[in-house]
């Protein structure tokens, strides 16, 4: 890589970031704010904001990760299950706005290549990433290639069906994986102890409404202790382990990374996933080993992950 300079934009359900990184994956500059997630129009806006919030003159190219079906040859986000995006045009929009080369992609391949080449998957050749926050998304590098698909739409991991009678998802089906094992997950199952009258920190901190608790709520609850937030947590990471312990039947990976929200809560999930992940996976006791580990770039995941894209080509 030589020693440029790129804008990574990572736009979820929540939150837009972007970041100004430089070739060797450390954050310059830094901008996050709101995703105005049912408004196709003002979070294009959005992202443009960001952008020009971390721009320089040292900047080449700009690199976007978005949560959805990002088609490879186009740059048109065609579908997006927690946003209300369909046929966005990423590529086209933020070329004209910034004056720029645009490359982009889906959040979590981004992520997977950003982590690949800086941060947890350094030194292998094989790896999964499981993006695991509103949703659960995937990015999947096969002998040192981001594996993309025919379309750009391979890894959307979130959208295997785990339960048929399960929770209405997104994508417009019942059971999916992300409905089981995501902050969708972990905010519906708060919800519902509150509802209950649980004796929990939930309780309290919510007043007894069930409308106020959210994802955050639960993690920070279950680090205090809280049984009830801890049940919820180790629930969502046995789910989590069992999808990963299929995929990794399918992959075989060398290394497992998780990023995201839900992942912050630590081994809170994954020592829960790791239990599931090796009743799950086949001869677990006839295989090597393959660890279960959170994406070391952090919060900065997204953004270092985006910028990737166009600092080193993916292949």
């Amino acid at each position: 890589m030589t020693d440029t300079q790129a804008i990574g934009i990572d736009v979820g359900g929540t939150k837009t970031a972007s970041a100004r990184v430089r070739s060797d994956g450390t954050v310059l500059a830094y901008d996050a704010r709101p995703t105005p997630a049912n408004d196709m129009e003002a979070t294009l806006a959005t992202m443009v904001a960001g952008a020009r919030a971390v721009l320089s003159s040292d900047v080449t190219s700009v690199g976007v990760a978005a949560a959805g079906l990002v088609e490879r040859t186009t740059g048109v986000l065609r579908f997006a299950p927690n946003l209300a995006w369909r046929d966005a045009p990423l590529v086209s929009h933020l070329h004209e706005a910034l004056g720029l080369p645009v490359v982009a992609d889906n959040d979590n391949t981004a992520a997977a290549w950003g982590e690949f080449l800086f941060g947890a998957g350094r030194g292998y050749r094989d790896m999964l990433l499981v993006g695991v926050g509103t949703g659960i998304g995937g990015g999947i590098v096969a002998d040192g290639r981001l594996l993309r698909g025919a379309h750009g739409f391979a890894a959307e991991i979130g959208h295997i069906l785990m339960d048929p009678a399960g929770p209405m998802c997104g994508c417009g089906n019942r059971g999916c994986w992300e409905q089981m094992a995501s902050g969708q997950a972990v905010t519906r199952a708060g919800r519902a102890a509150v509802e209950e009258g649980a004796r929990s920190l939930l309780t309290d901190r919510a007043e007894g409404d069930p409308d106020l608790v959210n994802g955050a709520m639960v993690t920070a609850a279950a680090i205090e202790g809280d049984p009830v937030a801890v049940a919820i947590l180790a629930e969502v990471g046995r789910w989590l382990g069992v999808g990963i312990g299929g995929l990794v039947n399918v992959l075989d990976p060398e290394i497992v990374v998780v990023a995201g929200g839900v992942a912050a809560a630590g081994d809170l999930v994954l020592e829960p996933a790791r239990a599931a992940f090796r009743v799950t996976v086949e001869a677990a006791d006839h295989r090597p080993a393959v660890p279960l580990v959170p994406a070391k770039l952090g919060d900065h995941t997204g953004v270092v992950g985006a910028a990737a894209l166009v600092l080193e080509a993916p292949g």
